[in-house]
């Protein structure tokens, strides 16, 4: 939260948002400025919350499942991907080989989408406009491979209990043109990142801005690139069976947690990306990638964790005899790195405020919380996911 001290300080107030054209998403920025330089920050988030995690609540699990692709359109495989492992992990239902081969190609598929739109719009900020269109050039040939294995560009629904769905399956006619697209796309990506971070227009505006130090993207709960970016090595994928068990990638960390680190993160994570994914389609197992054998029932309270490209994701619920939900819930990275993004905008530039925000990559569709409002105290405040799960349980907090 913003400290009460710098804000008297400070010698004016500037809003920004909620709608403005150097936000990528629906949130209000309060700025605090002296002298043209930020002082202190106040994000407040929630205008688009939605209530996904009440909706699915006592829907059939196969049905409530669908809904977690909507909850974004730019992640919404792994939303899935990670809402139906939890269910398969907590009936012990057995997924094929070659299904999860074919997941993790989504993933890190959709991971590239998400980077390059980033990247797309963090030129676009800095008013490159060239690299810009370049890179959303670039991500078209990763929403056409999406297409070519599920029929869809945003919501992909690849993964169901027990494997994926057989339209997504992967024959030898797609594995060589998925290939041969990879190899476009990594050279592609190789031009991008030698021009861009050789630039000095772009150091100049990134360099040593908006630095989020190493204990407080800690202590502000920040989470995946952004939080590599200032030297923690973490990736929830590294805990992952999917991953750990047949694919070799290096963890993109860079200590210097500015805004040039943020956006390198993520360029360099592009080719990781590709050599997963490269590697998932040349050891794709021959075997049936949908297990049938199976019976919904009740589930105690279960949960999963991955990786999506804003950092770590969190799912949890319990089934009822006949198979449905019950207290569903979503735990998504951008609140807790846009927290992290009001202590990193202190001592720059106000013209730098929404370029440090943006580089953290927000996407608030996705988050899902709970503000309580307490009028007798005059103060409000955010529930965590253990509070709201004591609650959705009937327990007192």
């Amino acid at each position: 939260m913003a400290d009460i001290d710098r804000k008297d300080r400070a010698e004016f107030e500037v809003p920004l948002g909620i709608v403005h054209s150097a936000l990528l998403e629906p949130f209000r920025t309060r700025l605090f400025v002296d002298d043209e330089t930020v002082v202190d920050a106040e994000i407040t988030y929630d205008s688009a919350h939605r209530g996904i995690e009440r909706i699915m609540e006592g829907m059939p699990v196969q049905k409530g499942l669908i809904i977690t692709e909507r909850i974004c359109g730019i992640c919404s495989h792994v939303h899935l991907w990670n809402s139906t492992r939890m269910v398969e992990k907590g009936l012990d239902i057995d997924v094929p080989q070659r299904a999860k081969h074919i997941r993790v190609i989504g993933n890190e598929l959709e991971r590239l989408h998400s980077h390059l739109l980033f990247l797309g719009h963090a030129f676009e900020i800095l008013g490159h406009e060239t690299f810009s269109m370049r890179l959303f050039m670039l991500r078209e040939p990763v929403q056409n491979m999406l297409f070519l294995i599920s029929g869809n560009r945003v919501h992909y629904t690849i993964s169901v209990i027990g494997g994926v769905r057989p339209r997504c399956d992967i024959d030898k006619a797609k594995k060589k043109t998925l290939l041969n697209m990879l190899n476009e796309l990594e050279e592609g990506c190789k031009n991008f990142a030698n021009r861009a971070f050789n630039d000095s227009l772009i150091a100049s505006r990134t360099k040593g801005i908006g630095v989020l130090s190493k204990d407080d993207a800690v202590k502000y709960g920040a989470l995946g690139p952004t939080l590599r970016a200032s030297g923690i090595n973490e990736d929830v994928r590294t805990s992952v069976p999917e991953y750990t068990e047949n694919f070799d990638f290096n963890i993109i960390v860079f200590d210097n947690g500015d805004v040039l680190d943020r956006v390198a993160a993520r360029a360099y994570e592009l080719f990781e990306s590709i050599k997963i994914i490269r590697q998932a389609l040349e050891t794709l197992p021959d075997e049936d990638p949908m297990n049938v054998d199976f019976e919904i029932g009740p589930m105690d309270f279960n949960h999963s964790y991955n990786e999506a490209a804003r950092g770590e994701i969190y799912d949890s619920c319990a089934l009822d005899d006949a198979g449905r939900i019950k207290n569903y819930i979503d735990r998504t990275p951008s609140m807790s790195s846009l927290s992290a993004m009001e202590v990193s905008t202190i001592g720059d530039h106000l013209t730098d405020a929404s370029l440090i925000i943006a580089s953290c990559d927000p996407c608030l569709t996705c988050t899902n919380r709970l503000t309580v409002v307490d009028e007798g105290a005059g103060k409000e405040y955010v529930l965590g996911p253990d509070e709201i799960r004591h609650m959705a349980r009937g327990k007192r907090i």
